[in-house]
């Protein structure tokens, strides 16, 4: 298939408000992207604009929503506060000086324990640029990849955008990686992710990956990415494009399963010609893409469009993975949705797929004790509750294990969650400390 070149174009922070579609909506909606756009990161392509987003839809257009500043994405308090500042005709130093109280307090920029709990501790430092939270995956932020092609609105890692060292993961010593793997041979799997990994040159991510293809514990190594719907280019016709291929090749050749997390939100961003040839690509080298993305309302809050996405990345030889529930922190008041209701939409769109799509497991939190899932809704001795899984734990004796939670209807979180069937509290709570699940997984074995 021939695909044109395309040059890479990216829009960021306040220019958005020079962009000829911006330039056409209300003076009030402008504005209103101006204050939010201060505080949360903006970054979109000419890809997004010209072949993802239908004009003629906006404001509604889904994707639109989920790249464009929203009104709704900042608390009414936060938002007059800005504004008010953005009026008033305020300095510069000023603005900054709120927009960074905002951003370290009130968006809660790294849920879940990522900085208390998550980075591991080896030969006497921090590892910055690692977290390991679960025994068998290591997380790497590689330096060069915590930015994005384009930026969704509901990120959870919107914190690696905004030009606030201290609330950033990254790190540019892959000699430090090998380091610690070589001393944790229980780890089987590398996830590059950031940001996107996928905007570094091949050249520098060869630096990253190379190495680990001689660790003999190491099975897998995945890369997350969003770059097949925000710029698939990268796979194509970007000037490293087929040296980016013959990396993934080697990777298989020595034995290694190369994973591409691809993010995937509507069904849209995998129709264009140019995502569809970047994916035959890539699984020509031997690759595997499995598909995820998290659950989000104004713009995936329909079953329909989740079984019209998983059928189309089945279509595709892709694996549909995950649907994740919106994390608890940046724009989530916008975004996010009940438990009760994801688990609707979830079960709603399985029921409108083959067994091929039903690989996907969710609705899905990566909360501070692990990966739990909400399995169903019942009544148990005469109590309604949710059934609840563990994907995935701190403690790896956690993995596998249901727990009951009383059923809330506006739970979203699950911190939000009580225990049901007259316990105190959950056995995650009292069997095992964070300190020490962390303990477990830093130490070499």
């Amino acid at each position: 298939m021939k695909i044109e070149p395309k040059t890479f174009q990216p829009i960021s922070g306040q220019a958005l408000l020079d962009l000829p579609q911006v330039l056409a909506l209300q003076a009030d909606t402008q504005f209103a992207m101006r204050v939010v756009a201060s505080v949360l990161p903006f970054r979109v392509n000419n890809h997004v604009l010209e072949e993802l987003i239908d004009w003629s839809r906006v404001p509604d257009d889904p994707m639109f929503r989920l790249v464009f500043p929203q009104p709704g994405q900042l608390e009414p308090a936060v938002f007059d506060r800005v504004a008010d500042l953005l009026r008033a005709g305020a300095q510069e130093a000023q603005i900054r000086e709120e927009v960074q109280r905002i951003q370290k307090i009130d968006l809660n920029p790294h849920p879940a324990g990522q900085l208390e709990h998550n980075i591991p501790v080896f030969e006497g430092e921090r590892q910055q640029g690692i977290q390991h939270k679960y025994r068998e995956t290591v997380l790497f932020f590689p330096s060069q990849g915590q930015t994005c092609h384009a930026y969704c609105g509901y990120c959870f890692r919107w914190a690696q955008f905004v030009g606030i060292d201290e609330l950033k993961f990254a790190s540019r010593e892959a000699e430090g990686l090998v380091e610690y793997l070589r001393a944790h041979p229980q780890v089987t799997d590398v996830l590059f992710t950031g940001g996107d990994p996928m905007v570094m040159r091949t050249k520098v991510l060869e630096r990253y990956i190379e190495p680990l293809l001689k660790l003999d514990h190491l099975d897998s190594i995945r890369i997350g990415t969003k770059s097949l719907a925000w710029w698939p280019y990268r796979f194509v016709t970007d000037s490293d494009a087929d040296a980016l291929l013959r990396l993934f090749e080697r990777v298989e050749q020595a034995g290694k399963r190369l994973a591409l997390m691809a993010h995937a939100s509507l069904p849209v961003e995998l129709k264009p010609a140019v995502a569809q040839e970047a994916i035959r690509r890539i699984q020509g080298t031997g690759a595997v893409i499995r598909c995820q993305a998290p659950l989000v309302k104004h713009v995936n809050d329909d079953p329909q469009v989740w079984a019209d996405l998983w059928r189309e990345e089945v279509r595709l030889g892709m694996v549909p993975y995950y649907m994740f529930v919106e994390r608890d922190t940046g724009a989530r008041e916008y975004y996010h949705l009940p438990l009760a209701q994801a688990l609707e939409i979830y079960r709603e769109a399985l029921r409108r797929t083959s067994g091929l799509a039903r690989t996907v497991r969710g609705p899905s939190m990566s909360a501070h004790p692990g990966k739990v899932c909400v399995d169903s809704i019942e009544r148990i001795a005469g109590e309604e509750v949710f059934v609840m899984r563990f994907l995935q734990g701190r403690d790896p004796e956690w993995a596998g294990r249901t727990f009951f939670a009383k059923y809330d209807p506006q739970a979203a979180w699950l911190d939000d969650l009580k225990p049901a069937l007259g316990e105190e509290s959950f056995f995650f709570e009292t069997d095992a400390p964070a300190s020490v699940a962390r303990t477990r997984l830093a130490e070499p074995v």
